[in-house]
């Protein structure tokens, strides 16, 4: 052969090589979460599912610390190579994430730029509003989703003299279940875990009352505190009197409220839809799952009530290749079967109308009825600009403020007016202060868009 001939063929050889280096090329995502436990197992066994169903798209799932945490470390890495390219963030930083400005990469925009636009209507409306912009646009994929309902100790019920398949479904249908409980020795008739979040945020949604100014912040920063209503005035003034009589006990700011009641000390538990799995496993009695009680003669109740959990957000500044990559993984997750399988082995809920469909058709709620309840809740009727959602700043601190008023309430006799319209004051100088620090913060959706990205290898 002759040196032409040679290097036509060294030159064929190299193109063949690359080609196929090329083809076996793989895109790495990292996902920075804050799930841990049997929750951080079934994410993992989730990603597992997805990198072993396709060959160009490696996910690699990075526990952070709780989301306070994640959150932090998430935006502070934003833009680096070495940060994430998806990011968990729980609802309570929805507002943070707005207002990160370039560090986030609106889903909807993501997904029209790689050819795989997202259907805004495929998801329920409860979850969608509160994940869409002004526009109806989605701006993150919510994922691990809850909403609050009401367990119960069926056994206890029994033993008390009540039937365990009529449970209350108003609040004034409680008291004399909670009575019963009291008259057979029952340390604990009812307690909650999320106090803020269950007996505030979503007591006011389900009966359609806002919880602050510009639809519940959805609106803008500009949102101010307002849930001192006669609705919450009445609430707390009812769970007063109950704590007094012992009717109702408070088990802290968190979810300790979860181990009383699966110890059997308490009797009925107001929390989270995802601890159903949890509880299904821990508890030693015929477990109950009930819908969220609500006052009846609120005309506009009972509403939807309110998500909890986090979504997965895209960060700014990256490839084309992982912006196609995170389309990718997107677009799986929202499969009916992906919805179904993540539905049942955790607890939270099917962000689709598909995938709730496809978990009653699979029979899923015949094996797993509490599954089903929350669920209901959300689709009982369409969200109004009350029941949205809730996206304000400085949430978390806002929420500290209203259990220092409750506990107020509970431990030191103080009038639930006074406690309310306190929260509300020492709550709207933090969003004063955070209006101050945003005031030029817009929607990611209605942006020019983010800056270049840049571009990382794939590995």
């Amino acid at each position: 052969m002759g040196s032409g001939g040679l290097g036509r063929a060294v030159a064929g050889l190299l193109v063949a090589a690359l080609t196929s280096t090329s083809a076996l090329a793989v895109e790495d995502l990292r996902l920075w979460h804050a799930m841990r436990g049997a929750h951080g197992a079934a994410l993992e066994a989730l990603v597992t599912r997805f990198n072993g169903s396709q060959k160009d798209v490696r996910v690699l799932p990075v526990y952070k610390g709780p989301y306070e945490q994640t959150l932090r470390e998430g935006l502070a890495a934003s833009g680096k190579p070495d940060g994430p390219d998806l990011l968990q963030v729980y609802e309570v930083g929805a507002a943070d994430m707005i207002a990160a400005r370039d560090a986030v990469r609106p889903l909807w925009r993501l997904m029209v730029e790689t050819g795989q636009p997202l259907d805004h209507g495929k998801f329920v409306p409860a979850i969608a509003a509160f994940y869409g912009d002004a526009q109806g646009r989605m701006l993150a994929l919510p994922f691990n989703v809850s909403t609050p309902v009401m367990f119960y100790n069926r056994d206890a019920f029994r033993r008390a003299g009540l039937d365990p398949e009529a449970p209350p479904k108003t609040w004034y249908e409680m008291p004399a279940v909670l009575g019963a409980m009291v008259d057979k020795q029952v340390a604990c008739p009812m307690t909650t875990s999320w106090p803020s979040w269950v007996l505030i945020e979503n007591m006011g949604a389900w009966h359609n009352q806002p919880f602050a100014s510009h639809d519940n912040g959805l609106g803008g920063v500009q949102a101010r505190l307002e849930f001192n209503t006669r609705l919450m005035v009445r609430w707390v003034s009812m769970l007063a009197s109950w704590h007094k009589g012992g009717y109702f006990v408070w088990s802290g700011r968190e979810n300790a409220a979860e181990g009383r009641f699966a110890s059997g000390e308490c009797a009925v538990l107001l929390a989270s839809a995802s601890a159903y799995e949890d509880l299904k496993n821990a508890v030693k009695f015929e477990l109950g799952v009930a819908q969220f009680p609500h006052y009846d003669d609120f005309p506009e109740a009972p509403q939807n009530t309110l998500i909890g959990g986090g979504a997965l957000w895209a960060m700014g500044g990256r490839s084309r290749e992982t912006y196609r990559g995170v389309a990718r993984f997107v677009s799986w997750l929202t499969l009916p079967e992906t919805q179904v399988a993540w539905h049942g082995a955790t607890g939270y809920l099917p962000v689709t109308r598909a995938g709730y469909e496809r978990a009653k058709a699979d029979g899923l709620y015949q094996k797993l009825p509490g599954h089903e309840v929350a669920i209901r809740q959300l689709l009982l009727r369409n969200p109004q600009k009350e029941s949205k959602g809730i996206r304000i700043g400085h949430f978390l601190q806002v929420r500290a403020i209203i259990h220092e008023e409750l506990e107020a309430v509970w431990e030191k006799g103080k009038a639930p007016m006074d406690a309310l319209n306190a929260a509300v004051q020492r709550g709207n100088e933090l969003l004063e202060q955070f209006e101050r620090a945003n005031a030029t913060a817009a929607e990611p959706a209605a942006r020019a868009p983010a800056r270049a990205p840049t571009r990382r290898g794939k590995k």
